[in-house]
């Protein structure tokens, strides 16, 4: 399987549409639209990021290491941390609507 490292230099977000908020030599800011059904591939994390949830969502998570998939639900307002490095997992939108997350990357 295919393993992206995400990061300023693979801005595609693994096939989501993203928007660059501010981008300087500390952090890189980008707001994360993700369509109902939309897929956002497995990859590593290039820096360390905090995710904030600006809407309420239903995704699918795929275990990078043993493929177990699970639902997760976030609210708006919800925030997460990854560390640099992870080995993030392939999520699926199962919501009936879009959500955005903002992710705020340290360089």
């Amino acid at each position: 399987m295919k393993r992206l490292l995400w990061g300023s230099a693979a801005l595609a977000w693994a096939g989501l549409p993203a928007t660059v908020k501010l981008d300087n030599a500390r952090v890189l800011v980008t707001e994360v639209t993700s369509a109902p059904g939309a897929v956002r591939e497995r990859g590593v994390r290039a820096h360390d990021q905090a995710i904030v949830f600006l809407d309420d969502c239903r995704y699918e998570r795929t275990d990078p290491k043993t493929g177990a998939k699970s639902i997760q639900e976030r609210k708006s307002g919800d925030v997460i941390w990854h560390t640099q490095g992870e080995d993030a997992p392939q999520l699926v939108n199962k919501g009936a609507k879009p959500y955005r997350t903002v992710v705020i990357e340290l360089k």
